[in-house]
C-alpha cells in the first residue's frame, strides 16, 4: 500500500503542477480552431511544395493536441483533397508543435526542451518530406488513398470529422466574441479534453509508478549514463522504441519524459521519445486500418527515421551551444498543493475551465461528445461526423438553409447547433 500510495502521491503532484498550463494551451487551441475552417485547410494543403508544408505546419500547431484526433484528422483532410506529405506535416505539428506541450515541457523540465520540441518539430517534417520524395510511389500511395476511402473508424474518428468553426463573416475579433464564438470555443475546448484525458491519466500514472519503483541505477545503466558519447547515439535511437511500448502518446508522455531525463536518457532521447508519440502500437494498428499494412511500415521506417535524425541534430546542436540542461537539476514534481503561485493560476485557469464547459453543457455538446469516439466520416447530409454541420459542402445540403448555423448561432429556434 505505501509503495502504491507514493506512486499515486507523485502523479497527483505532477498533475496538480500542469493543470493550468493544460487549460491555457486548450483554451489557446480552442480560439483558433473556432475562427479556422476546415474547409480552408483542405484548401491551403494541395502540394507538398516547402511552402505549403510550412502552413501545413502552423496549422496543425494550432490544432488538436491529440494523437489519436491528429492522426484522424490527417486522414480526413487527405481523404477531401489534401497532399498526403502534407496531411502528414500537419499530423506531426499538431502533437509536437502545440503551446500546450510546450508550456508543460517548460514547467516540468526547462525552457531548453521547448526549445529542441519546436526545432526538433520543423526538422522531422523536412526529413520526412525528403524520405517521402525519394521513396513513396505512386502505386503505394494510390492503394492509400483508395483504403482511406473504405471509412473504417478509428480511434476519434468522430472528433476528426467535426468542424466547430464559426461562419459568420467579419474581423476575428467579432467572430470571437460573439455568442457562436463562445459556444464554439466552448465545444472544441470541451471535446479536445474528453480526447487527451484518458492518454493524460494513464501517462501520469506510468510516470508515477515508474518514478516510485523503478530505481535510478536501471535507467543509468539503460541510458549508457556515464558513457557520453554512448549516451548521445544511443538515446535518440532507444528514445522512439520506448515510447511505442509505452502506449502513451499526446501530451501524456510528456510526465514519463522527466522520469527518463532523470533516469539518464540523453537530451535528443527525450527529444525522440515525445516525438514518437505518433508510432505507440494502437495508433500504428491505427494507419493499418486507415491505409493498409504496406502504408504502415513505410509510416512505421520513415517517422522513425525522422525522429532519430531530429533527435541527432537536436543533441548535437543545443550540445554545441552549451543549451542541454544538467540532469542533476531534473527533479519530479512531489510537493503536492502548496499555497504558490502554481495554486493561484490553477484556481484562475480552472474557473474559466468551469465557465467553458458550463457553456457545453447548455449547447447540447453531450450528445456531440456521445458521438465523438466513433462516427464515420461519412456524407450524410447534416448528420455526419460534422456534427456542428459547418463545413462548405455539407452546409450547402442542410435542408431549408444556405448553410448550416455555427454552434450557439441563432436559427430562429434556439443556440442548440443541432
Amino acid at each position: 500500500m505505501h509503495a502504491i500510495t507514493h506512486a499515486l502521491s507523485i502523479a497527483g503532484s505532477m498533475t496538480w503542477e500542469i493543470t493550468w498550463a493544460l487549460i491555457l494551451g486548450f483554451a489557446l487551441s480552442a480560439v483558433v480552431q473556432a475562427v479556422v475552417r476546415k474547409s480552408t485547410i483542405v484548401r491551403l494543403l494541395g502540394d507538398d511544395r516547402p511552402r505549403t508544408l510550412t502552413l501545413a505546419a502552423g496549422l496543425g500547431a494550432a490544432s488538436s493536441s491529440c494523437s489519436y484526433a491528429a492522426v484522424a484528422l490527417a486522414r480526413s483532410l487527405f481523404r477531401k483533397g489534401a497532399n498526403f506529405t502534407a496531411a502528414m506535416a500537419f499530423e506531426i505539428a499538431s502533437t509536437n508543435l502545440v503551446v500546450e506541450l510546450g508550456v508543460i515541457l517548460a514547467l516540468l523540465m526547462g525552457w531548453q526542451f521547448t526549445a529542441a520540441e519546436f526545432v526538433g518539430g520543423p526538422i522531422m517534417i523536412v526529413v520526412l518530406a525528403v524520405l517521402f520524395r525519394i521513396f513513396l510511389r505512386d502505386t503505394l500511395l494510390r492503394q492509400a488513398r483508395e483504403q482511406a476511402e473504405h471509412g473504417l473508424a478509428g480511434s476519434m474518428e468522430g472528433h476528426a470529422a467535426m468542424d466547430m468553426s464559426v461562419q459568420r463573416q467579419g474581423s476575428f475579433a467579432r467572430r470571437l466574441f460573439s455568442r457562436e464564438g463562445f459556444t464554439s470555443v466552448a465545444h472544441v475546448f470541451a471535446m479536445e479534453w474528453a480526447a487527451i484525458l484518458k492518454d493524460l491519466v494513464i501517462g501520469l500514472l506510468i510516470a508515477g509508478a515508474i518514478a516510485a519503483w523503478v530505481p535510478d541505477s536501471f535507467w543509468r545503466t539503460f541510458f549508457f549514463d556515464g558513457h557520453p558519447l554512448a549516451s548521445k547515439l544511443w538515446g535518440p535511437l532507444v528514445g522512439p522504441l520506448v515510447a511505442i511500448a509505452s502506449f502513451v502518446c499526446s501530451i501524456g508522455n510528456v510526465p514519463l519524459a522527466v522520469v527518463l531525463w532523470k533516469g539518464g536518457i540523453s537530451f535528443g532521447g527525450v527529444a525522440a521519445f515525445i516525438f514518437a508519440d505518433l508510432l505507440i502500437l494502437p495508433i500504428l494498428n491505427i494507419y493499418r486500418k486507415y491505409y493498409g499494412a504496406r502504408m504502415t511500415l513505410f509510416l512505421l521506417g520513415t517517422f522513425y527515421a525522422a525522429m532519430v535524425t531530429a533527435g541527432y541534430i537536436v543533441e548535437f546542436a543545443f550540445g554545441g551551444l552549451g543549451l542541454i540542461p544538467d540532469q542533476a537539476d531534473a527533479t519530479i514534481p512531489m510537493e503536492g498543493v502548496t499555497w504558490n503561485y502554481t495554486t493561484w493560476l490553477n484556481i484562475a485557469f480552472l474557473l474559466l475551465a468551469a465557465a467553458l464547459l458550463v457553456r457545453f453543457w447548455r449547447t447540447g455538446g453531450m450528445e456531440m461528445l456521445r458521438m465523438m469516439g466513433g462516427a464515420p466520416d461519412t456524407d450524410h447530409s447534416g448528420h455526419d461526423g460534422e456534427h456542428t454541420g459547418q463545413d462548405a459542402d455539407h452546409g450547402q445540403r442542410a435542408s431549408g438553409h444556405s448553410k448550416h448555423q455555427a454552434p450557439g448561432g441563432t436559427d430562429g429556434h434556439n443556440e442548440h447547433h443541432h
